[in-house]
């Protein structure tokens, strides 16, 4: 310390801590020449001393006019070291970045004013403390006193200057900082923000677009800002970023269009118009590494197809096409359940535009996937199915399509029955396909119906209620009932006849069944029909015949 006062004079120090600015500028400029003067020499033991004076006897100091005097003072002292400054920023640097946080706003004005001028001397040497710079000036931008506010801007353009001057600027320790500020509401530090995003973009060495899934959202979220000016600005960046993507070889298209279909659906006209916007371009340009995300983009474009404004219906729909269009398939990451999940859960939409589109996809997919869709159309079906009227449309219609599509019924049929048993009661069905193959004409279809009809009801694991059921007829009155009512349309085919009466246990008449075969003309269908009914008498569902029959 003493080697300090032999070096600075007294006088120097007392004016330097003074209220008045001009001996406070005016000691500066002596601090400034001695400094240089050591500098020459080589004396740096008595720099640091001088640096180490200002910053524990001054900037640190319980009074604002010492700390103001240690502000100014150590930007004179680096710029009396001029080129040599860099070795000494770890000292000069830490005490001013403190200043911006202290309670006295002149205090923080002019630790503005020293950055600025420590930041002219030494350019791009300070960018090591470009993080804690940056996060300094992010809260100066929401200062209290315009003054401050007005000197961080000048200091925030310098440092910008400098940023896109150098080589020394770590994109990648920056994005952290930057994606934790982005969701900030404060107007002020939006635009700060933006600001800083735009001129990074600028940069060519910087490759800001690489993180741009950092920060997207943070810049939607700005498309619904209260100040035009900060919407106008967030709405730029992103028209510039999306001009990148059109002409980048390479953008992770995955991680943004998830952003994307959240934004989709937001309240704010004007978000949901950009989201939309760029999922349009998405979906030509992502390629491969969009397949594993259209169900979720599916999921966004069908409300947005019924939108009240008209520019987003428009994209909505262009959209929907060009993603109709794509012909991916499963073993590329092409999800059809997941598809028609979405399209399905669209079915219940309030509006019919997207309904409409809904069925499309349903459509679309029974073409091109009909294994992977034949489930999901049945569930949707089932729910249309639900009321009474369509219920029995729906088995018209599917008796239909059995009738006019063989190999439907042949490689599917057991498929659909038994799945619409489980969706809407097994009971339910099998009496109501019973009234409607009872008055069928086509004698050859009605008995091929049957005896699939049957073989389901006997072998398959959904219809075990319906079987336990008609094992009571002689005993249950419901049971009865049920048997009453498939008996008319299973006497298309008399294997089936009997079949039913084995299980209902009414054997007299199953006799008697047996016995009129005699009148029937024994051909070939005959025989393949009889070896069938042989062989189901020795499934399990017989067990308990085979017993009575012992």
């Amino acid at each position: 310390m003493a080697d300090v006062f032999s070096v600075v004079p007294a006088s120097v120090l007392r004016n330097l801590s003074d209220k008045l600015y001009e001996k406070r500028k005016n000691a500066a400029l002596e601090i400034e020449n001695i400094v240089k003067q050591l500098t020459v020499a080589g004396e740096h033991d008595k720099i640091a001393a001088v640096i180490n004076l200002l910053t524990n006897e001054f900037t640190y100091s319980p009074q604002a006019n010492h700390r103001k005097g240690g502000l100014i003072g150590l930007a004179a002292a680096t710029v009396g070291l001029t080129s040599e400054a860099a070795p000494y920023l770890e000292q000069i640097v830490p005490p001013v970045l403190n200043s911006f946080s202290d309670q006295d706003s002149r205090v923080r004005y002019y630790a503005c004013e020293a950055l600025y001028n420590i930041a002219k001397v030494v350019r791009g040497e300070f960018i090591i403390f470009f993080n804690q710079i940056f996060d300094a000036l992010c809260r100066l931008s929401t200062d209290s006193d315009p003054s401050v506010q007005s000197a961080a801007h000048l200091l925030d353009r310098l440092v910008k200057d400098i940023v896109t001057e150098t080589d020394q600027f770590s994109i990648e320790e920056f994005i952290p900082l930057l994606r934790e500020r982005m969701n900030v509401l404060n107007p002020y530090v939006r635009q700060f923000l933006v600001g800083w995003i735009t001129v990074l973009d600028s940069v060519p060495d910087i490759d800001m677009l690489g993180f741009l899934p950092d920060f997207l959202d943070g810049l939607f979220n700005m498309l619904s800002d209260s100040s035009h000016e900060i919407r106008q600005q967030a709405d730029s960046a992103l028209s510039e970023f999306l001009q990148e993507i059109k002409n980048s070889p390479s953008v992770d298209y995955g991680r943004m269009a998830e952003i994307l279909v959240q934004r989709a659906a937001s309240s704010d006209e004007f978000t949901r118009l950009t989201a939309i916007t760029w999922i349009n371009e998405f979906v030509k340009l992502g390629g491969d590494q969009l397949v594993p995300y259209y169900a979720d983009i599916l999921g966004a474009i069908l409300p947005c197809i019924s939108d009240k404004e008209e520019k987003i219906r428009v994209v909505a729909r262009e959209t929907n096409e060009e993603l109709r269009a794509v012909k991916a398939v499963p073993a590329e990451g092409f999800d059809v359940g997941e598809i028609l999940t979405i399209a399905k859960r669209e079915l219940s939409s309030e509006l019919e535009a997207t309904r409409i589109e809904a069925l499309h996809w349903f459509s679309t997919l029974l073409t091109r996937h009909r294994v992977e869709v034949v489930l999901m159309v049945l569930e949707v079906h089932a729910c249309i199915a639900k009321d009474p009227q369509h219920f029995c449309q729906l088995l018209v219609f599917l008796v239909h399509n059995f009738r006019v599509n063989n190999s439907l019924l042949e490689k599917r049929g057991a498929l659909i029955v038994r799945r619409l048993c489980v969706l809407l009661d097994a009971e339910r069905v099998y009496r109501e396909l019973s009234i409607i193959l009872e008055g069928e004409s086509d004698l050859d279809f009605a008995s091929i119906m049957v005896q699939a009809l049957n073989l389901i009801l006997l072998t398959s694991s959904e219809l075990a209620g319906l079987r336990d059921l008609l094992k009571q007829s002689l005993v249950n009155a419901a049971g009865k009932d049920l048997f009453l009512s498939l008996y008319p349309s299973w006497c298309h085919s008399p294997m089936a006849t009997i079949s039913l009466c084995f299980l209902a246990q009414t054997y007299q008449h199953a006799s008697s069944v047996i016995q009129s075969l005699a009148e029937e003309d024994i051909n070939v269908k005959f025989l393949v029909q009889l070896d069938k009914l042989i062989h189901l008498l020795e499934i399990p569902v017989f067990a308990y015949l085979r017993l009575q029959v012992l």
